[in-house]
Formats: structure tokens, C-alpha cells, sequence
């Protein structure tokens, strides 16, 4: 993309972070994303509130508090209308739980349907959180369960078992508003959210734009009930095996994983956690101040690959 210079622009598209930031002033910057996708589950307000709560994920993983936003809609032309009126109230309550105001949106017509928000928060220009931020040493603290791809295609193909689905699309509606909020309390190094390009994809680009290695203990890693027997079945999403085609170079196991393990660390996730960088010491008080929260690993000096599997 060509490329101008601005001095208020205090994190662009160079590092792959998950929003951008300008400055306003010297006490105030903007936070923007978007994102919108294609539905993954059946129920039309839930899938609007989670695409919602997906959208703002990028705006609290900068530190940031959002405070506006503007729908993206594709509807097929002869569509159901109460459908699109259910999507629509999904993700206007989620965004009004957020305090995140709707201000209008854009529409077109098109056979399949994608839902989605722009979403505007605001930060420091001196607070924001980075991808690359992470510090040789620093703890690794993660604030959600993986598995949210493999229960959605398992339940395209009708063997997801109704409590998993629902464990999953609550996971999925969950604000990642209070783990902002209790990162915000220590002295965060780094931050970025896991989501498209799951736990490795992310993980990766948190390395390589601070320069260091992260080491994941697989074992510490925590997936959503019935992921690894669905994976284990088969129960793959595209975007998986993309995630493991493009970042897989980019990973040095030292220990044997079975395949269905390896495959959710790759897992495509929708409204994923936090995955947080900071001093070893603060790693137990976040852990206590956020309930969830779990240490998966840590930063080290860089090595051969970005990321290390132990």
C-alpha cells in the first residue's frame, strides 16, 4: 500500500495490529478497526451480538474504550427481513452493553450474508497496547478457552452436542471488556487479541513485531468442552488449515502433539481472548483480578523461530 508520512499516526498497518491509533492530542488518540464475517451460528441475534462483541474485541485489546461504531451489512435481496431485523437487535444490544454508540452504516445487496462493525474507541496517546510490546522475560497470560472454529463447522455437520454449541456462543458473547479494564490495573507490555488467525497465527505476529520468541506450553493451553473431540473427528474449519499453511514455518515444536491438539492451536477463533505480555511477578495478580485469565507461556530472547511449542 503506498505509504505517507503523518505524525500522528501512532500505529498504522506495519506491525499486522489489531487496530490503528492517532493522536488527537497530547492526552487523547483515536483507536479504529473493522471486521464483519459471514454467520457461525443459526440463530440470527445471537450471531449479530457476537459479530458485535468480535468488532470491539480489537479496540479493547489496544487498552482502548469504544465509543462508536458503524454497521456493514451484505443481505441477499429477497432475504428474510425478520432475520435481518433479529441480526440487527443482536448486535445493537451488544453494543449498547459495550457503551458503544451506533452512528449508521452501510448496506449492499448480496446473495451471502456478512454482518460486522467500524468500530472507533479512544486511549492515551502514551497507553495504547501493541503487538509489539513484548519484552524477553515478560509472562504470557491468556483470558479465554480455544476451540470456537471446530464447534462451528462440528455443528454444520450436526455432531455438536447442544451444551458445547452453547458454551461456546457464550464464550463468544463475552465482552473482552473486563479483561481490558483488569489488564489496565499492570504494567502490560503488549497485548493483541486471538481471532481469525488463531493462537499460533496471533502469537506469531506479537513475536516477530516485538522480536522475540514466544515459548507456549501447549499443556496449559485451555479448550472449550467437546473442541479436541471434534477436531479429533474431523471437524476442521478452512481457515484452520490456511492459519497452519501460512504460520506453521514459523513454529518449532519440542515435543510430540497429537494432530487434533496442533490442529486447535491453529483454530480460526470468533471473539477470542486476550493474549497479554507482562512482567513474570504481575502475571498471578492479573490472574486473580480476572477470573479466567491463565498464564500459557512466555517471552524469551528471539530464537531461530517465532514461536516454540514446550
Amino acid at each position: 500500500m503506498p505509504r505517507w508520512a503523518d505524525e500522528n499516526v501512532l500505529l498504522g498497518f506495519d506491525t499486522a495490529d489489531d487496530a490503528g491509533v492517532y493522536k488527537l492530542t497530547a492526552e487523547l488518540a483515536l483507536v479504529q478497526t473493522v471486521d464483519f464475517f459471514t454467520p457461525i451460528v443459526d440463530d440470527p441475534y445471537t450471531f449479530g451480538a457476537i459479530a458485535a462483541a468480535n468488532s470491539l474485541s480489537d479496540v479493547y485489546a489496544m487498552g482502548g474504550r469504544p465509543i462508536s461504531s458503524l454497521s456493514i451489512l451484505a443481505w441477499p435481496a429477497k432475504g428474510d427481513t425478520e432475520d435481518l431485523s433479529a441480526i440487527l437487535k443482536g448486535g445493537a444490544e451488544k453494543m449498547r452493553e459495550a457503551g458503544c454508540s451506533i452512528l449508521g452504516g452501510h448496506s449492499v445487496s448480496n446473495d451471502e450474508i456478512m454482518f460486522g462493525y467500524a468500530v472507533t474507541g479512544l486511549v492515551h496517546p502514551a497507553r495504547y497496547k501493541p503487538n509489539a510490546g513484548a519484552r524477553a522475560g515478560d509472562a504470557l497470560v491468556f483470558t479465554k478457552s480455544v476451540g470456537t472454529g471446530v464447534i462451528a463447522t462440528a455443528l454444520k455437520r450436526g455432531i455438536a452436542a447442544d451444551e458445547h454449541v452453547a458454551a461456546s456462543m457464550r464464550q463468544m458473547l463475552t465482552l473482552n471488556r473486563a479483561a481490558c479494564e483488569a489488564m489496565l490495573l499492570f504494567d502490560v507490555h503488549g497485548c493483541t487479541d486471538v481471532t481469525g488467525f488463531g493462537l499460533i497465527g496471533h502469537a506469531r505476529e506479537m513475536a516477530l513485531a516485538s522480536r522475540v520468541t514466544l515459548e507456549i506450553a501447549v499443556d496449559a493451553v485451555r479448550f472449550l468442552a467437546g473442541a479436541v473431540e471434534y477436531a479429533r473427528q474431523g471437524a476442521v474449519p478452512g481457515g484452520l488449515k490456511n492459519n497452519r499453511e501460512f504460520a506453521s514455518c514459523a513454529v518449532e515444536s519440542r515435543r510430540e502433539l497429537p494432530r487434533e491438539i496442533e490442529d486447535l492451536l491453529y483454530d480460526p477463533q470468533t471473539s477470542g481472548g486476550l493474549l497479554i505480555s507482562l512482567p513474570p511477578d504481575q502475571a498471578e495478580p492479573l490472574e486473580q483480578a480476572l477470573p479466567g485469565a491463565y498464564r500459557i507461556g512466555r517471552a524469551v530472547t528471539r530464537q531461530e523461530k517465532a514461536i516454540v511449542l514446550i
